[in-house]
């Protein structure tokens, strides 16, 4: 089943349950996907790699939404936040431990022969590609530069 046709039957459970924290969640999933949609110009559909990225720019805001709540003491907002994330998040592939994004890193840094601070921005774009859907850019970044220091 594509993403937009199990956004559409979650949507709809979501409206028969009168969950409100998810049917906000879904329905700007549903919007950022058009939009995705209507910027190629054609009603194409969208890739799977497309559609993961829109999903992690999603659960990436409401994250990031949430922190400034919190850091400025507004826990009434960011607890909202964090239960939309929680509500895109199931659509997203199950995400890698750091063990796991460390090993595959260490591969990478062994395949590039990189040695050092000045190769990572190649480690860090063949990370990426390969880890892409399965791990936070930002945990990505801290392990490269952990591992090239």
């Amino acid at each position: 089943m594509s993403l937009q046709k199990e956004i559409m039957t979650k949507l709809k459970e979501a409206m028969k349950a009168k969950d409100s924290v998810a049917l906000e969640s879904l329905r700007a999933v549903k919007s950022a996907i058009l939009l995705a949609q209507t910027e190629t110009g054609a009603k194409e559909e969208l890739t799977e790699d497309q559609e993961l990225k829109i999903l992690q720019k999603l659960v990436k805001q409401r994250k990031d939404s949430a922190q400034l709540f919190s850091e400025q003491g507004r826990e009434d907002l960011a607890t909202p936040e964090l239960e939309q994330a929680a509500v895109i998040t199931q659509f997203l592939p199950v995400q890698m431990t750091e063990e796991a994004i460390e090993a595959a890193v260490v591969e990478i840094i062994s395949q590039t022969g990189a040695a050092g601070m000045k190769d990572m921005g190649k480690v860090m774009g063949m990370s990426s590609k390969k880890l892409a859907g399965k791990a936070d850019g930002k945990t990505i970044a801290v392990i490269v530069k952990k591992l090239l220091a």
